[in-house]
């Protein structure tokens, strides 16, 4: 079998890819890239056993094949090639790929095709389709905050909603929580609801913002795919019900903050050095237009505390926070001023951006601490 591709066109199909190889992994063949050519289109497929990836582009080709290469030696080598024509050439006697370029020629070891993990069939299906944008943008905002317990898998993914009015996304680690809601102008044919893990989500989170296109989600009960473009990922549904996440977030909040966004996460980026490194715990004291932000480290004498000019509504509240949880979430939001809601020091704070968007809907929280009595 020989083909004939660009080095650039060929590292732009297989980059998306790599995110999901693993390195020694307990089945070796996955360390691979699946090779595919047939009908002058070469396919590059990677998997991990959950999440399967596949990445198509169109090559010249004088006959089918099937083989698996080592990502990592493949990926490094067309790294390092100017942009070229490459050749590349099968011999199935020794079982290796020659590439033939212009510096000069090299081969590499490949495996027979057949031995790679076949991709998931999804049998009958349901199917929906939605703005790449809209989906980035949920991805964005929700999916740090998902979970990492084993012992709770459905909170180490993110809850997907979507029907006619709108699509929702909602992730929580328990310590904190985000709920992404986007209108819908397109008529959605059926209502679903799924629970994705992180790994294809960061697939799609780093592959999205170079597409504007339709994104098609084909799932049934165990699994979904996403299509678009030349692209197709495949990952298994996380199963089991998703919490109440609505019965954590306080409905009366009398404490009402107004406050620039990055002056809050500069401060909070200080201070948060001078905290226990163990407990990340910083405090937030607020008297009328005055936020003190304290932290400290009794162990090493270690303390910090800083002064911010705020709008506030309603009475004096001193409240804890893990600082670590608190700048993830400031971190995420890209409004110029956020809000922040209280009830008391012992329930959750809501934080919205200051700058509304009529066709979305963001909404943070974050769980108290209890502070240290000095």
């Amino acid at each position: 079998m020989k083909f004939i591709i660009s080095s650039e066109k060929f590292a732009k199909t297989i980059q998306p890819l790599l995110g999901i190889v693993i390195n020694n992994p307990a089945l070796p063949i996955i360390e691979n890239l699946l090779i595919e050519v047939r009908e002058n289109t070469l396919s590059a497929k990677a998997t991990d056993l959950e999440t399967t990836i596949i990445n198509s582009t169109s090559v010249e080709a004088d006959s089918e094949a099937s083989i698996a290469i080592n990502a990592k030696l493949l990926s490094e080598t067309l790294r390092t090639f100017p942009e070229q024509p490459l050749t590349f050439k099968t011999n199935e006697e020794n079982q290796t790929i020659e590439i033939v370029s212009e510096q000069g020629n090299y081969s590499l070891s490949y495996t027979n095709g057949a031995e790679f993990p076949s991709t998931p069939q999804i049998g009958e299906s349901k199917s929906i389709s939605i703005s790449s944008k809209i989906l980035e943008n949920g991805i964005k905002n929700t999916l740090f905050a998902a979970g990492n317990d084993d012992l709770r898998p459905v909170m180490s993914g993110v809850y997907m909603e979507i029907n006619n009015e709108h699509i929702l996304f909602v992730a929580t680690d328990a310590h904190k929580l985000v709920k992404y809601e986007n209108v819908l102008t397109e008529n959605i044919e059926h209502s679903a609801s799924l629970i994705i893990p992180k790994k294809p989500l960061q697939l799609l989170k780093n592959i999205l913002s170079d597409f504007d296109t339709e994104i098609k989600i084909e799932h049934n009960n165990t699994n979904s795919i996403f299509s678009f473009q030349n692209m197709e990922i495949y990952c298994r549904l996380i199963e089991g019900n998703y919490p109440n996440y609505s019965a954590v977030i306080p409905k009366e909040n009398s404490h009402k903050l107004s406050i620039d966004r990055k002056r809050l996460l500069n401060c909070l980026k200080r201070v948060s050095i001078f905290s226990n490194q163990s407990t990340n715990q910083i405090k937030f004291k607020i008297n009328g237009n005055e936020l003190i932000i304290s932290g400290e480290d009794m162990d090493f004498s270690n303390k910090a505390n800083e002064e911010i000019k705020c709008e506030y509504e309603g009475q004096e509240i001193e409240i804890g926070f893990n600082g670590k949880f608190l700048i993830e979430i400031i971190n995420t939001l890209i409004s110029e001023k956020i809000e922040m809601h209280f009830s008391s020091p012992s329930k959750a704070a809501i934080i919205f951006p200051d700058q509304k968007n009529e066709s979305e809907n963001i909404l943070m929280l974050v769980m108290p601490v209890m502070l240290n009595q000095n």
